[in-house]
């Protein structure tokens, strides 16, 4: 059986509504990414990266959110998470996978942050903002009348896609400019396996270094 290695509010969160869409079997494992411990102990001696989401399979672990996300698409064969190999599709959803990764989700990881991953100071969230805008610009012109990112249809991209407009409200950046988006997060926010996971998830990690 699959074991999800996550953290409330991380980019695991993608990967942990992947899962619960799959009805795949699977299990968490909560990781507290301020101390590297997990239930088992050294988190690092398990995953020398240290960040999540990592993922046990029966050949071993995983790491790298959009890595995790298509290996969980592949593994739910009678769903349609991924395109067929080769298609126009399936490369578009690889472009955006690593766009978001690349482009949004390490743009995200201010290096003037305090004690976590997200910007928690004045002076890290403006930089951040700035970084970010542009490149969410380009996805909400993207979403222009449809509320899933490639050909309106939910796929494998969109629950990464969730976790970066689920840091705009984190962040209180707004949605100004980008009504788009927002109509994305709320139409995912409908999803029952998207609010099961945030239940099941809880608060997220504090953006407050010593919390």
């Amino acid at each position: 059986m699959m074991k999800l290695y996550y953290a409330s509010g991380a980019s695991s969160l993608a990967t942990h509504i992947l899962l619960v869409e799959s009805g795949l079997t699977f299990s968490l494992e909560k990781v507290n990414l301020d101390t590297k411990q997990f239930e088992g102990g050294d988190y690092k001696v398990l995953n020398p990266k240290a960040y999540v989401p990592a993922l046990e399979t029966e050949n071993g672990l995983l790491t790298e959110c959009a890595v995790i996300l298509e290996y969980i698409a592949n593994q739910a064969t009678d769903k349609t998470f991924i395109s067929e190999y080769n298609t126009q599709d399936f490369w578009k959803q690889k472009m955006w996978l690593n766009y978001i990764a690349t482009e949004l989700h390490k743009n995200f990881i201010s290096p003037f942050r305090t004690g976590n991953w997200l910007p928690n100071t004045k002076e890290s969230k403006e930089l951040v903002y700035q970084r970010v805008f542009p490149r969410l610009k380009l996805i909400n012109d993207q979403l222009e009348g449809q509320n899933f990112l490639i050909n309106n249809q939910f796929s494998l991209v969109d629950p990464y896609l969730f976790v970066m407009t689920n840091w705009i409200r984190r962040l209180d950046f707004g949605f100004l400019n980008l009504e788009n988006l927002e109509r994305f997060d709320l139409a995912m926010r409908e999803r029952p396996a998207v609010r099961q996971v945030l239940e099941k998830e809880g608060k997220p990690h504090s953006l407050v270094s010593n919390d």
